[in-house]
């Protein structure tokens, strides 16, 4: 693979992997680290081979037919299959949406004194705006600089005193004492890490950056950069978790703070034990992932609906080219924010978010590893037995866990 074809593909996985790092999931590995401190950090090797098999078999689908993943599943499987797919991915987006609403709400808040609701309202309205205004090359770009927000969570990591040798051996040599607790935090993780907004907005990425590409001029170098350009995401995605993880039982486990209930709330935590520069550096991240995460999460709702309704797509059309696809982002918006003025408690949005992604991710992965396999949709770029195993492997993890939660005494 020649450097150039790396970089000149370099970002629709970048963005994806970022994105998986939305307020939501800082809030839920905020909570794990400060529940069971360094406990959990050895998921982070785990569930990294298996974020990537599904990721690159949703890029893999759509750089090798042109077609987002909706409309994948509807030409090759029963209408029922496609409807239960958009359904779940629609309603989990919509509740993601809320919940990071909120959490960026309450995060400008420490910053800034302002009402939650008026935060609220200024974040949907400038991010609905500026997804719609703004024509997808240029909008590209400025998601890709926004992963830069990322760093603040490393940064945060060496100022907090951290316990290295502790985090070496937790990470190398998995602990786990199969309780519901212990379920519950790792269905939280894996729900969190891989979550079904990314597998469309990976493919709808895919298309948007490559839309002349078929079947018969795909070459083995646009693979091969693609396969690094998602594994470079993925990495970050769960490196971020990983240092997430790691500052909270270096900060809050170890003062004794183990109940947080948001990113924000994690924040101010921090403030009296890291220090004012590490609070600020977690309030800037949440809002620089926030601004990344949530258009990602209203595109992939519009992409899914508008393809499975055969409706004009892409974020590169003008408002009055493709007006369903834009109006499914506006409603979209609309209803999360409604749910934020609805008086629901923040931390609901949470629960409710990662228990939607936990539900519907398995069946969207079978339904991805059962696609990424068909030679007759991919020809002689269909997945290899190493991608077929890992995603199967990941799907019946994920499908199992919630059965061995409710087994756990």
């Amino acid at each position: 693979m020649a450097k150039s074809d790396f970089l000149r593909r370099l970002g629709p996985g970048i963005v994806t992997g970022a994105a998986d790092d939305d307020p939501s999931g800082i809030g839920t590995y905020t909570s794990v680290g400060a529940t069971a401190g360094y406990g959990f950090l050895w998921s982070a090797l785990w569930l990294l081979p298996f974020a990537y098999a599904v990721q690159e078999s949703c890029a893999r689908l759509a750089f090798v037919t042109g077609k987002g993943l909706a409309a994948i599943i509807k030409s090759r499987m029963p209408s029922w299959v496609l409807l239960l797919a958009v359904l779940l991915v629609a309603i989990a987006n919509t509740v993601n949406i809320a919940a990071n609403l909120s959490i960026m709400s309450a995060a400008l808040g420490l910053i800034v004194p302002i009402d939650s609701w008026v935060g609220v309202v200024m974040f949907a309205l400038v991010l609905g705006f500026t997804e719609i205004v703004i024509p997808y090359h240029r909008y590209a770009k400025v998601l890709r600089w926004l992963c830069l927000s990322l760093l603040a969570y490393v940064a945060v990591l060496f100022v907090a005193q951290v316990d290295w040798q502790q985090v070496l051996v937790s990470t190398v040599i998995p602990s786990f004492d199969f309780s519901r607790l212990s379920f519950e935090l790792l269905i939280a993780l894996a729900g969190t890490t891989i979550s079904p907004y990314l597998f469309f907005w990976q493919a709808a990425e895919e298309v948007e950056g490559h839309n002349n590409v078929k079947l018969r001029r795909v070459r083995l170098s646009d693979m091969t950069a693609m396969r690094g350009d998602v594994f470079a995401g993925m990495f970050t995605g769960v490196f971020i978790m990983f240092s997430i993880m790691a500052t909270a039982a270096a900060t809050l486990k170890a003062q004794g703070i183990t109940q947080v209930s948001s990113a924000a709330d994690a924040a101010l935590a921090l403030k009296p034990i890291a220090g004012e520069f590490a609070s600020l550096l977690f309030l800037l991240g949440i809002l620089g992932v926030g601004l990344l995460s949530i258009p990602v999460l209203a595109g992939s709702t519009a992409y899914a609906v508008a393809e499975t309704f055969g409706w004009r797509e892409s974020l590169e059309l003008k408002p009055r080219q493709a007006k369903a696809f834009y109006g499914v982002i506006v409603v979209s918006m609309a209803v999360a924010l409604l749910l934020n003025l609805s008086g629901i408690e923040p931390i609901h949005f949470l629960i409710l978010a990662a228990t939607l992604n936990g539900l519907s991710a398995p069946v969207l992965m079978a339904i991805i590893w059962w696609l990424a396999r068909d030679k007759k949709l991919l020809g002689k770029w269909a997945s290899g037995r190493i991608s077929q195993f890992l995603l199967g492997f990941a799907t019946l993890a994920m499908g199992s866990l919630p059965l061995f939660w409710l087994l756990a005494g």
